[in-house]
């Protein structure tokens, strides 16, 4: 039994032997295949050199170009008046925005006022004596005083013996102090300087307004400005006057502003140079975030590609009889996916895309090219 089985064993090995070896002489005589070239497809455009303007992207948020911070220089008690102390309450030029109770200061202004009187009062007969010819000049003042307006200014002194009179019983120096409690007592009340909105309210009607408290902001919603940084290599660049177009985030609004202020100086620590674009529309309000496009220069004679297209050698691919070559290239202007380029000769044929792995010979055939052939079959 076990010579059979060996016997079984030793004829399977033999035919198994002599099929492996059919099968290695079989393969050694095959052909190797020939590997297939490949052609990429690509997209090609050809050259015409133009004029190029050069538009400097920025973004921003929009500030009032007029606006003021309100703060109190005298201590008083918030008077109710017509209009609330809220915001976005709209005052008028020269309407009060804020008045406090001034009644025992306006008091003792009209003591210093009352005593001011009193002393010219009593030097007018000295006058008509000693200065018959000034008399009619003082009498007049005298007429025109009243204790409900504000005083009015003194006459001219028309020598220095009329100086030295008038100054010597004091009319000068009384009549200084006067001017500054007027001027004092002013202050109670905060009056519009412009015609604009309240933005901002920190206090209310009947409380205390101390000396130096904040009490709100007023902006004139008319005309706002943005602020915007821009590369240090944009400084040349940027003119005041320059139009700018300006849209919201979702692109769906637009307006139109102009380059009001540019910096004179470049930010050290971020090398960037601060412009400010003027903008006008009863939409806009102030905080709101736009994005401007400014347009620097007009470059002539140039092109503009995506910034992928360029090689680090400053060369770009050309097509010369389906295959690639480079041309040299001098970037003049670089936005964050396009450069504009010049050195470029018109007519030649230039990558429209880039392509992946792409090198000097490499075989490619031009997509126009391919759908030509698809519409002759």
């Amino acid at each position: 039994m076990r010579k059979i089985i060996l016997s079984v064993i030793g004829i399977l090995l033999i035919v198994f032997s002599v099929l492996f070896a059919q099968k290695l002489i079989a393969n050694k005589n095959k052909p190797k295949p020939i590997k297939e070239k490949v052609v990429k497809t690509v997209f090609t455009d050809t050259v015409t050199n133009g004029t190029v303007k050069i538009v400097i992207p920025a973004n921003g948020s929009l500030v009032a170009k007029r606006r003021i911070e309100l703060f109190a220089e005298v201590q008083g008690v918030f008077k109710p008046s017509n209009k609330l102390f809220r915001p976005g309450q709209k005052y008028g030029k020269g309407q009060a925005l804020i008045s406090m109770d001034a009644s025992e200061y306006y008091a003792g202004v009209q003591s210093a006022k009352s005593n001011l009187y009193n002393t010219l009062a009593a030097i007018m007969p000295d006058l008509r004596l000693d200065f018959p010819d000034v008399y009619p000049k003082w009498q007049d003042y005298l007429n025109s005083f009243d204790l409900s307006k504000t005083t009015p200014q003194l006459p001219k002194m028309a020598s220095d013996k009329e100086n030295y009179f008038i100054t010597g019983r004091g009319i000068v120096s009384s009549y200084y102090n006067v001017k500054n409690l007027e001027q004092h007592l002013s202050k109670y009340i905060i009056s519009a300087p412009f015609s604009g909105i309240l933005t901002q309210a920190l206090v209310t009607e009947g409380s205390l307004i101390r000396s130096g408290q904040k009490l709100g902001e007023f902006i004139d919603p008319s005309v706002y400005e943005m602020e915007v940084a821009l590369s240090e290599g944009y400084a040349s660049l940027l003119k005041v006057g320059e139009p700018v177009t300006l849209n919201n985030l979702d692109h769906t609004e637009t307006y139109s502003g102009v380059v009001s202020r540019v910096n004179g100086s470049i930010d050290t620590a971020t090398q960037t140079i601060t412009a400010y674009i003027e903008v006008k529309d009863e939409v806009l309000k102030e905080g709101m975030y736009l994005e401007a496009n400014l347009d620097a220069k007009e470059e002539h004679d140039a092109i503009e590609i995506d910034r992928n297209l360029l090689l680090e050698t400053q060369q770009v691919f050309v097509v010369r009889d389906s295959i690639l070559g480079v041309i040299p290239a001098k970037p003049v202007h670089f936005s964050d996916t396009k450069v504009v380029l010049k050195g470029i000769p018109d007519g030649a044929v230039i990558l429209k895309k880039a392509v992946p792995g792409a090198y000097v010979g490499m075989l490619i055939k031009p997509y126009t090219e391919q759908k030509k052939r698809a519409g002759e079959k």
